[in-house]
């Protein structure tokens, strides 16, 4: 469910810390992780991410994993000494401060059994009570000098040649990754770009984009709303500018998968012009 991702040619498990971090928006967290190691880090593609290694606020002491065969470093750990691991974009790189930002969508509910975009929580919620996702509490409660592991995992999208103009979508899971595609996108290379968040306070009024972009930002009215139905709607329903595009996807798999087949089967773009990622499955869990 996703497109094929390009791996970084060299890559190495990094050693950072948080070195400060800000809310933006009251479902968004920013934290910048920094140190050495950034050095190792090889800038690669507009939606770069990787995997972020952390301990849960309340272990007393975690094992980070120091390899990029972490799986089999892990297995080796107790129950208590491993890691969460979850995956994230990276927002910003900050090159004159060895550091680089990512943002956590920050998730809860209010329910036992039910899950969040991407998470498995960290205990179950009694009837009434609100439990945080495990990057939630994390981003939360990050301080500086608390230490993570972090491995790169690559890039899926760029833009191709002779495209007019962009066509990114995506809910509060592909904010970063989109927000940071236009950050880097040429001047050349206009957008249009349709990205649900939780609610009308996460709208952002500072972001860059190259001339020429229409941001549609859809927050959700309905707290119960699927993520990503909205913004998949607004694409089905949307007057788009003429020419030929690319387009990056991503977010609830329903929401991914449902642009590119619209895309396609609708509109007759090529397959190989969309890079789509299924960051989770609403309800279920995911890295």
């Amino acid at each position: 469910m996703a497109s094929r991702i390009q791996r970084p040619r060299k890559r190495r498990m990094l050693s950072l810390t948080v070195q400060g971090s800000e809310q933006p928006s009251p479902h968004f967290m920013t934290v910048t992780l920094g140190g050495e190691d950034v050095q190792h880090l090889e800038r690669s593609g507009f939606d770069q991410a990787g995997r972020l290694f952390f301990a849960d606020p309340d272990a007393a002491e975690v094992f980070l994993p120091s390899s990029e065969r972490w799986i089999l470093q892990l297995t080796l750990q107790g129950g208590k000494q491993r890691p969460r691991v979850r995956t994230y974009s990276i927002r910003r790189f900050r090159p004159e401060a060895s550091a680089f930002d990512i943002e956590v969508s920050l998730h809860a509910v209010d329910s036992p059994g039910a899950a969040a975009p991407g998470t498995r929580w960290a205990r179950a919620a009694k009837p009434g009570t609100i439990a945080a996702a495990p990057g939630t509490r994390w981003a939360r409660a990050a301080k500086p000098g608390t230490r993570v592991a972090f491995l790169d995992e690559g890039h899926s999208y760029a833009p191709v040649p002779g495209a007019a103009w962009q066509l990114l979508v995506g809910d509060e899971s592909a904010l970063p990754a989109i927000l940071a595609i236009l950050e880097q996108s040429g001047a050349s290379l206009p957008a249009e770009v349709f990205l649900e968040v939780p609610s009308p306070d996460d709208v952002r009024s500072d972001i860059k984009a190259p001339p020429g972009s229409t941001v549609h930002w859809l927050p959700r009215t309905d707290a119960g709303a699927k993520p990503g139905a909205l913004a998949l709607d607004a694409v089905r329903q949307a007057r788009l500018p003429e020419g030929r595009f690319c387009t990056f996807t991503a977010g609830e798999s329903s929401l991914a998968t449902g642009v590119r087949r619209h895309l396609v089967s609708e509109r007759g773009v090529a397959k190989s012009d969309i890079a789509f990622r299924g960051y989770f499955s609403h309800g279920r869990a995911s890295l």
